[in-house]
This record gives structure tokens, sequence and C-alpha cells, in this order.
């Protein structure tokens, strides 16, 4: 038994909360590594993590500034407190957090500690700085991040951090500094005191935040959702996607490979953004630790508003819009296609003296009365199909649509969309064939990146003739798809049952 193992105590912590994480060591020394080696031997380089949290990267950048500053300044002592004083800031998120950080880069939560390793502060913050911020309040949401008055307003958070991040609420201390690197793990998400205390991102404010400090190079670890999709996100993609500057993309569809035991819908990705790069982008995908893609390219297809993750989808996708086709999203409807929420719940046995219809809603069927539907009632004697709203976790190949073929006198519940409706059983037959390919999936799940499978991630798809059935073998030659194309279709996309 080896018994001087020590193991890093920074990757034994218990996370904060799902969309406040601790980062692994291990990660962020990944996205040190895409930074250039000329910094770590450089005395003038500065560089701050705005939201710190274990104080993990400005723990490493030590280590390596340590190393490489070596010939420059051979005393030990008058290193460590020239790196300490001059080379590294932070700012906490928490007070907690503050001083978790201050004891992983002083070795005590008092910078002027008799135990602390830097020998050249006055005051017990040194250069991690924590002060108790307050929101901006009007009409009931913060000026600066957006959060919600009722959430997180003095009166329902007494004693308690009301996340006002003091970076992007005009309170950094640092602001008239000139950093070459500003990396880090930004929180996440915000209550935005909607129905269900939904979320509302926050991590992009902290990317514009950085940018406005015009670093040489700036690198941090997000959600992926911003590729594709997320709540207020759209002018945010939009700004990133035609950014040149951004140079790197490390994603990883699976979160969990990242933060072990955290879910994130859509996975996390970090990105290194030089300030004097121009060109395009270089994209890595991980699975399970490993580079299983790698392409650069530019950031943006065009004609096209969201990020494709998927490397190999690219020309697979270019080949399909070549055909300049309809959308297969124009047959979708929108949510809540017979005005039922997901909450309605019809009865198990037919309405005497009603006119019964048929309703699909969450977890099984039951009958439910005409008279109360006011939306879209022709449908409800047509032939259509109904598919989920809501489809497995965002990673291509893995989500199985499985349509319902939905014959007159149905309707559902907003836990489903409808396909259509179509003039017999026979058409939405050869429609749910299409559904029910590999090819379809594999182009759907190019834009699905989370569990919403709504009207606008089919846009991809391409309409077809659906006067007959459709198969693979057909798609592929129809498209001309090449063997290595198609066998990575195959490869990717899980059996269709």
């Amino acid at each position: 038994m080896n018994t001087t193992h020590n193991p890093d105590v920074l990757s034994c912590l218990a996370n904060l909360s799902n969309d406040e994480v601790f980062t692994p060591p291990h990660i962020a020394n990944k996205m040190l590594d895409t930074l250039p080696d000329t910094l770590w031997s450089n005395p003038n380089a500065k560089f701050l993590d705005p939201f710190s949290k274990s104080g993990v990267f400005l723990r490493e950048i030590a280590k390596r500034l340590l190393k490489g500053l070596k010939n420059q300044i051979p005393d030990l002592q008058t290193r460590i407190d020239h790196i300490m004083k001059e080379q590294l800031y932070g700012i906490g998120i928490t007070e907690l957090t503050a001083l978790l950080t201050r004891r992983t880069l002083y070795c005590t939560k008092t910078a002027n500690g008799e135990y602390s390793v830097a020998k050249i502060f006055d005051t017990p913050d040194g250069n991690i700085y924590f002060k108790e911020t307050a929101h901006s309040w009007k009409n009931g949401k913060c000026t600066y991040c957006g959060a919600s008055e009722n959430e997180l307003g003095d009166d329902q958070r007494t004693g308690l951090s009301q996340h006002a991040y003091a970076f992007i609420h005009n309170k950094n201390p640092f602001e008239n500094m000139k950093f070459d690197v500003i990396i880090g793990n930004p929180p996440y998400q915000l209550s935005d005191g909607g129905a269900g205390a939904s979320a509302k991102p926050i991590y992009h404010k902290f990317i514009e935040q950085a940018k406005k400090l015009e670093p040489n190079y700036l690198s941090m670890i997000v959600p992926s959702r911003w590729f594709a999709g997320g709540k207020g996100l759209d002018i945010f993609r939009e700004n990133m996607l035609n950014d040149n500057r951004l140079k790197e993309i490390h994603d990883f569809p699976n979160a969990s490979d990242v933060f072990p035991g955290v879910e994130i819908k859509g996975g996390v990705n970090y990105f290194l953004w030089e300030n004097k790069y121009k060109g395009d982008c270089l994209i890595k995908t991980y699975e399970e630790g490993q580079i299983i893609s790698e392409m650069k390219r530019p950031l943006k297809e065009e004609g096209m508003d969201i990020f494709i993750r998927n490397n190999e989808g690219i020309s697979i996708l270019r080949k399909v819009l070549s055909f300049k086709e309809d959308s297969f999203s124009n047959i979708i409807s929108s949510r809540k296609p017979f005005g039922l929420a997901t909450t309605v719940k019809g009865k198990l046995t037919p309405y005497d003296k009603e006119d019964n219809v048929f309703l699909f809603q969450t977890k099984g069927t039951a009958y439910y009365k005409r008279s109360e539907i006011t939306l879209n009632q022709s449908w409800i004697d047509a032939h259509k199909i109904f598919v989920p709203k809501a489809i497995g976790s965002g990673e291509i190949g893995e989500d199985k649509i499985n349509p319902i073929y939905a014959k007159p006198k149905s309707a559902c519940t907003e836990t489903y969309l409808v396909i259509g409706p179509f003039r017999d059983k026979q058409r939405c037959e050869n429609v749910m064939s299409y559904i029910n390919t590999k090819f379809f999936h594999f182009i759907f799940g190019l834009k699905k990146i989370t569990q919403d499978a709504t009207k606008k991630v089919y846009e991809f798809v391409p309409m077809q003739d659906f006067s007959k059935p459709w198969t693979d073998a057909e798609l592929y030659q129809k498209y001309n798809l090449t063997e290595e194309e198609i066998t990575y279709i195959e490869n990717r996309v899980r059996p269709m049952e």
C-alpha cells in the first residue's frame, strides 16, 4: 500500500450547487495549457480570476510562475512575494470562497497572517477582494444582472449571500488595471422569479464584462447551451459567433466528464479568446477525457444563427442545405398546440353525454371534453402525429423521438407537439418512417443541445415527398453522402427500434 499518497484537497471539495461548481485542478491546468508558455516567464504579466471559488486557477498559475521566473528572481521568498503582490488577483463570489481562495493561494485565510507564504501584504485580504455588494433594483429586477428582487431582495435573503457579484455590478476593484489573462469558472445562473423559480443564465454577463477590460487572453468554462439556445442568450450568441478573436473551443457534451456528479444539460465548454487573433476557431470535442473530434473552422456557417458543435456534421449539413428544400419545422406546431397546459388532466373513463376526445397527456392518456378545447379545433378530427416537446438530454444520436400516430378525435397537452395534419393514416405512417430514420435523428440532433425539442430544433431537417415511406438508404443516396459520412451517422445514432 502507498502510504505517501497526498491527494489534492481541491479535487475533493463538494460543489456549492449545480450551477456554482468547483473546477477540478486538472481542468484548470488544461485551460492554462492553451495560453502561451512565454507568460510563465514574464514578471510583468497580470492574471485575474474575477469569480474565484476555490482559488485553483490562481494556485496553478502561481506554480507555473514560480518555476518560470526562477532564473530572473532566484531568491524564493522574493519571487513568491513578487508573484503574489504584483501578478495574481482575484474576486471571491462569496465571503466563504474569498476565504477559501486566500487559504489556497497564501496558505492561510489572512494574507498578512503569521503563516502566509507571502510576507509583503499589510492587509488580511491581500489581492483577493470581497465586499458584500447590493443589487440595483428597478421594477423588480437588478439593472446589472437581471436578478429577481422577489427572490434575492434583502428582505428575502437576510444573512445570506445576495449573489450580487462585484465583477458585473460595477464594483470591480481592479477595473483600471491592464490584465494579460482573465480566467475562471463564473456562476452559471440565477433564479429570476418565474414559474417554479426558473433559472436565468448569468455566465454570459461575466464574459461580456471581461471583454470590456480588453485583456490579452480570456478563458472561461461555461455551459454549452449558448451554442444553440438558452434563455435570453440570442444577442450574446450572435456576438460570440461573429467574434473572430475566439481562437479555441474545447467542448464536453457530457458535463460529468468535467464535473463528476453534476448534471448540466447540453454539456460544458472552455474557450480561449485572444485579443489580437483574427481567424477560424479550433473546435475540439471530448468524450470520457479523450479528444474524439478536432477541426479548425468558422464559428458560424453561412445563413445560420447558431453554432454547430458537431465537426463531422458540418459537411453532411452543407450537402442537405444545398438542396434548398423547405424545412420540416413548417409542419410542426408551436408549444401548447391545443391550448392545454402540461398540468391538464383528463378523465380515465369517457364523460357521459359529452363529445369525448382522446387526450394524450403527461404519463398516459385519458378522455377530455371537446367543448373545453378552444385552440386548433380543426386538428381534433384530422390524422396527425404527436412528438414529445422534451426528449432525452441533448446528446446527438442518443435522443429517440418516438412519434405517435394520433387518429381523429384526439388531442394532446403541452407535453407534445403536433406534426400535420394529414389527409389519411397512410400519409402519417410515411412521415413516421422518415422520422424513424437515423438520418432524420442526426440532422435533428445538430440543433438540439438540451432536452427541449421545440419547433425550432427541427429547422435543419428537410421536407420530403410523403406520398411514399423513406429509408436511410434512400436518404443517403439522395443527399450524395460518402461512405465515411454514412458510417459516421450509423455509428453515431443509436439503433432505431
